[in-house]
Formats: structure tokens, sequence, C-alpha cells
């Protein structure tokens, strides 16, 4: 069967917490000042309460509000493919199925949490809501989230793809939100950046810097997340309980589960409704794939380090390159993070997922020979994902064996269109941080005696 469609009446009802089922929950995030962890008065600063409970919650099962299902509903479920016509060329005897979260208004699969983020913060009363993105992807989903919902968004988002991607902001403008490039001038984290270095490209860590600073000072505006949280990855597990859905449907049921991994709401929204399986004894692999410019998992280490460069942030259990760590600007800008969800970090760390990275060069050749096989151009995020499902696919073929691959296709890239232009024209280029770079970010962790 080549594409797999469930109806609205199978819509899941509730999101699926991993924390309920993890050998190992991670440690809590702590305040910079006592190292204790952080109060629920300290994070209601600027998170509603709704979210904080469902970031500590070990519950297995969290019930998505009706007003939210109204909206999944709209564009969800999405469907399930068999990537027949890749499966061709590449000769290979395993399966490949994707799950297609580019079809949505916003093109990717951050709807899914930033639709229930804006329901819940409205709910409080809150009237704007800050936040950064990276490749627009976010921005756009929760500029989306704010209009349905009424709520004000300002986003920060990282100058270089500010730059690089202007029809992503744009799409954001439309939608009614205001964006800022990141560093700016609008906050103080900003300004000192900027002061040290007028032209600083911008990172993450900077533009999360400038969102939490944003929201922490204003008193109507709350400050919203795109992954790495817990209630982030728990919103996006929606992804992997249809996928289970229509993999049973057909009788099939996934050896390897694959997502591209930045912050870590990819990966754990295809792969934590299997994960449950692998915890409970399946033979499962789950493999979180990273550009080799901004290796997290690979090369970074686990350790406590704040979630943005400028301090604001708790400490978070993470794996991580170090808070100043600043990537080169590749084109796939949603990955460009330094650290990584503890969900995600806690789950590498005991072995129940692994991890690999490529250079862009590499992704953007696997993300042609999908766009030319499967008609689907995806965004350079996703392409990681893609670019692990085909290695995995031909060493099937070499051993000979029967496999079923799973990925996430979280987004489609018709606004990254420059990005294939610099591709075919033969600009692209990989970097790989040289290892001793990498150990003298890490050497400005904060030391944290546990």
């Amino acid at each position: 069967m080549r594409k797999i469609v469930l109806s609205e009446k199978d819509l899941p009802e509730q999101w699926y917490n991993i924390q309920a089922d993890m050998p190992k929950i991670p440690s809590p995030p702590l305040n910079p000042q006592t190292n204790k962890p952080v109060t629920v008065d300290e994070l209601n600063i600027i998170f509603p309460m709704s979210l904080i409970e469902q970031e500590v919650s070990t519950e297995r099962w969290i019930k998505i509000p009706e007003e939210v299902l109204k909206i999944y509903a709209s564009f969800r479920p999405t469907p399930l493919y068999r990537a027949t016509a890749l499966e061709k060329v590449l000769q290979t005897p395993a399966r490949i199925y994707f799950k297609h979260e580019g079809i949505g208004p916003a093109g990717s699969h951050k709807t899914n949490t930033s639709i229930p983020q804006a329901y819940y913060n409205k709910k409080e009363g809150i009237k704007r809501i800050s936040t950064e993105t990276g490749a627009g992807q976010w921005g756009a989903a929760l500029a989306l989230a704010g209009t349905l919902m009424g709520i004000e968004v300002t986003v920060y988002m990282v100058k270089v793809s500010y730059e690089q991607k202007p029809y992503r902001r744009i799409m954001m403008e439309t939608w009614g939100a205001k964006v800022h490039p990141s560093p700016s001038d609008k906050t103080e984290s900003g300004k000192k950046i900027l002061k040290e270095n007028p032209d600083h490209p911008g990172t993450l860590g900077i533009a999360i810097s400038e969102a939490v600073e944003d929201a922490a000072t204003h008193r109507d505006t709350n400050y919203a997340l795109g992954s790495v949280l817990n209630h982030v990855l728990l919103h996006q597990t929606i992804i992997g309980l249809e996928a289970r859905k229509q993999l049973e449907l057909i009788g099939e049921y996934p050896d390897i589960v694959i997502g591209c991994c930045g912050g870590g709401s990819n990966l754990g929204g295809i792969s934590f409704p299997f994960l449950y399986d692998k915890i409970h004894g399946k033979d499962l692999k789950v493999i979180a794939v990273e550009p080799s410019s901004c290796p997290t998992l690979t090369k970074g280490a686990f350790r406590y380090d704040y979630g943005d460069t400028a301090g604001l942030t708790p400490f978070l259990m993470m794996y991580t390159l170090g808070h100043d760590f600043i990537p080169p600007g590749i084109h796939a800008g949603g990955l460009r993070y330094h650290g990584n969800s503890p969900l995600i970090s806690q789950l590498y760390h005991d072995g129940l997922i692994e991890a690999v990275a490529y250079g862009q060069t590499a992704v953007f050749e696997s993300a042609i020979l999908f766009a030319r096989t499967e008609g689907i151009i995806p965004a350079p995020e996703s392409a990681h994902a893609i670019k692990s499902a085909v290695d995995e696919a031909l060493k099937a073929r070499q051993e000979g064996k029967e496999r079923v691959i799973l990925f996430n296709l979280s987004g489609i890239g018709f606004l990254d269109l420059p990005s294939y232009k610099a591709y075919l024209s033969g600009q692209l280029t990989d970097f790989e941080y040289p290892d001793e770079m990498i150990k003298k970010s890490l050497q400005k962790l904060p030391n944290i005696k546990l």
C-alpha cells in the first residue's frame, strides 16, 4: 500500500508521556543561583501552570483538550507513505515508510505543540508570547497558533536564518507576528552581544536568551519553546501514536525509527510511542540524526548547562557543546542548537537510542534523491533523517535482510529553495568542528557538584 490514511475519528485523544516508563527520568532543572531544583513559582514567571504540570508529570497519558483536538483535526491525522520509488532506486529489500508532517498549514510538525501551548497560555489570560526560532518553522507555527487563539506573538529569529530564509519571516508576519533578527537591539542580552560583535550570525541559544528576557520583563508575556522541554516532546507524540495505528492497519512494525535531532521534538515525536515497546523488551533501533557541524549527542558532554547563551534559563541536564558554542550557518537552521532535550539526552545516555552525524552536502544529496523519486522537496532538517534512512536501506541490501524503516518527514522545503540552489550550484560546503574547539567550549560549562 502506497499511502495509509486514518480518519478524524482515529485522531489520538491523549498524548503519551514517556517519563512514565523511562528506566531513569532526567535530573531536574536547577536554579543557577542556588544549584537547587527550580520551583514551580520560578517557572510560573514565564510558563502557564498547565504546561508546568505537564513538564513534571509522570502520568503515562495526558488528555488533549477538545479545543486543541478540533484544530488538530483540520490537518491531522497526517498520512503515512511507503517510499516505494526510493526503495526501487536503492534496490533494497527494506520497506521504507515516512510520516508526512509537512502537510500542515505551517509546513512542519511544529504546530503539534504550538497550538496547545497557545491554548494553555490563552486559558490563563496571557496576552503575548515571545519565542525564538532557527530556520523559522517553529516561529511560523507559533505565529499561526497565536492568530488562531488571539494572542500576540514576538519572534526572535536567528540572524543567519533571518537572512537565508526571508519567506519564513514573511509567513510569520502574515499571521501577525513581530519578527526580530537575533541578536537584536530589543533586549539587553542582544545589545551586549552586538556590542561585542556587530556582525554576529546569531544562534538558537542567543535567540532563546532574548525571548526569555522579553517574557521575564513583561507581565503580560509568557515564553514558549518549540523543542527541548518535556511538554513539547509530549505534544509531538501524536506523530508516533498515529504512525503506530497506521502500521498496524497493514500488519507492519518498524525495525528502525529515525528522526533528525536538534532540540529533540522531531525525534521524540516519532519515536517515543515505539520506545515504550523497546523499554519493555522489544528489539528496536532508534536513530537521532544531527549535523556534523553541531554534533551535540555524538561529541557533546552529558552535563548541566544553560539552555541559552546569556545564562537566563535554568541549568538543564543534557548533552551539550557549551552554551556559548557558535555553530556555522548551515542551512538546517533548526538543528543549530548547542544542547538537546533532557529526555532525549537521558535516553541516549542509557543506550536506548543511537546517534549519527552527517555533513550538509551528503544530506542534500539524499534530499535531491528523495525529491526525484518521491516527488517531495524536504526541509533541510528532515533531509538528515532521509540520509540515515537511505544508509540503513543500503545496509539492508548489503546484508540481504528485509527491514522496516520508519522516519519522520518533519517539514517541506518550499521555503528552503535558496539552500537547494546553493547545493545545485556547488556552493555548499561542509564544516566539522575540530575536537579541540569543542573541548575548549566544554571547558566553560558550569561546574555543578551533585
